[in-house]
């Protein structure tokens, strides 16, 4: 990846476009403040008469549905809202299937369009169901988290999870639009703008240290919803729109963007996708600690760049030890149960993106299981 470090200092425009370079399939990602309002606009530009069904959880609606909806009337868009509960527990088969009925019971065409409009948990549950209904739909994200807008809403990712493990059934399916209005991140808890920030580090983390260096000098303003804050973000989604196009399916570098993810989902499996006790980002924000420590104990890279990881993750509020999570924990065991499960295993070999320093990872295919098993006790030892 190149260095996006000037990017992110440059001073932000009113609306910034990032292309997602697919060919036919390729989309725009629209940056800034008030989105939301000129959606309907936006929408039918993109998808001219298309009947739209807006899925969104309970949270959002009270936030944001009235504005979308005025927008969508205002550009003569016909649509029906559905929503979910909050919460990664919506990603499930039952919300699935239901909100796939809706979807037909409003007598959507295969032409007609799918609207997220929330957080990840509402863009990977609604994609799925775009890519399910009638064979596929059009798809349109409307990421009104930090984490959904830097992260999970770009690139096609849809899915729900599984007894098994997270994410893991879905589909690849690309939205038409990406509209990232940052004034929506106003309405966020400080918790849920800190787990997204754990997104915004992992792009300088995993091929970007002036990237990084940039966030450790400009995490206060970031979170204070200045001009760095907008930077943060469009710089993030160039950063990923290049991952994408150069691996859309994830059968090589794209593998990258799950830097601590593979310890971040079996932490969050572990505890039931509870999100009093750990949500997403906080799983990830762990995980990429765990991964510089882990290629540390394996000879991979220097301890100090763990540590200064850690510190700037600790510095925003995030925690970076699985003995920071309420509530008890299985055995190692248990976690290397629930990772043999994850996407990345081939054949039956662990595989993790490991580091050889801030900015340098790469994907490690076969991971010594009783390595990780040592490591991962140690760690849990450590509560």
């Amino acid at each position: 990846m190149s260095s996006t470090a000037d990017a992110a200092a440059a001073a932000p425009v009113d609306v910034d476009r990032v292309p997602v370079d697919l060919g036919t399939r390729g989309y725009d990602i629209l940056i800034g403040d008030g989105l939301i309002a000129t959606a309907g606009e936006e929408i039918a530009r993109v998808l001219p008469g298309a009947r739209l069904a807006v899925v969104t959880d309970e949270t959002v609606a009270a936030h944001h549905l009235a504005a979308l909806e005025d927008a969508l009337d205002a550009a003569g868009l016909d649509h029906v809202a559905i929503r979910v509960a909050p919460g990664e527990r919506s990603k499930c088969f039952a919300e699935y299937e239901r909100v796939c009925g809706a979807v037909l019971d409003a007598r959507l065409e295969r032409g007609d369009a799918v609207v997220a409009l929330g957080g990840g948990v509402v863009g990977d549950l609604a994609g799925f169901v775009a890519a399910s209904v009638r064979r596929g739909m059009p798809f349109v994200q409307i990421p009104t988290s930090l984490l959904a807008q830097v992260d999970s809403s770009v690139g096609g990712k849809t899915g729900i999870n599984a007894p098994q493990g997270k994410n893991l059934i879905g589909a690849f399916h690309q939205p038409a639009l990406v509209l990232a209005d940052t004034g929506a991140l106003d309405t966020l808890s400080q918790r849920e703008f800190r787990a997204g920030y754990a997104e915004v580090v992992k792009y300088g983390l995993l091929g970007d240290a002036a990237f990084f260096a940039w966030l450790e000098e400009n995490h206060a303003a970031i979170f204070a919803g200045g001009a760095e804050r907008r930077a943060a973000i469009a710089a993030s989604c160039r950063a990923k729109a290049r991952v994408v196009a150069a691996d859309e399916r994830e059968g090589g570098v794209r593998a990258l963007l799950n830097l601590g993810h593979t310890f971040g989902h079996a932490l969050e499996a572990v505890v039931g996708y509870d999100g009093t006790r750990l949500v997403h980002g906080e799983g990830v924000a762990i995980g990429m600690r765990l991964a510089f420590d882990f290629s540390a104990r394996l000879g991979l890279c220097a301890a100090e760049e763990g540590a200064r990881v850690a510190a700037h993750l600790a510095r925003v509020g995030l925690p970076t030890h699985i003995r920071q999570v309420p509530g008890q924990m299985p055995p190692a065991e248990t976690f290397l149960d629930i990772m043999a499960q994850d996407k990345k295993v081939s054949r039956g070999a662990l595989t993790f993106i490991l580091v050889r320093g801030i900015g340098e990872a790469f994907v490690e295919r076969g991971v010594d299981p009783t390595a990780l098993r040592d490591f991962l006790s140690e760690e849990l030892a450590a509560r």
